[in-house]
């Protein structure tokens, strides 16, 4: 199902496992909370994923107000309140 969800949007299919794999590092160097340098990194990385999904999804047609969009709004308050936990 991801792979065709993946091919849909004329992306290989094998750049799942490792998007994956990095999602799945990304939340736990968040998690974490060990190294401030990673924790930005990380959410560098989820924001460029989202910005991208979201244009991906405009450009097939899906329109823009998807799961991507909104998870692009989400992670603004993450980050500010996760900056304002660790200062």
């Amino acid at each position: 199902m991801v792979k065709g969800f993946f091919e849909n949007f004329n992306y290989p299919s094998y750049i799942v496992i490792p998007l994956a794999i990095l999602k799945i590092l990304g939340i736990a160097a968040i998690l974490s909370r060990k190294s401030k340098w990673l924790t930005e990194w990380a959410y560098a990385g989820f924001f460029f994923n989202l910005v991208l999904a979201t244009i991906a999804h405009q450009t097939a047609g899906h329109g823009i107000f998807g799961f991507s969009f909104v998870g692009l709004i989400v992670i603004f308050p993450s980050y500010i309140l996760g900056k304002y936990l660790r200062d």
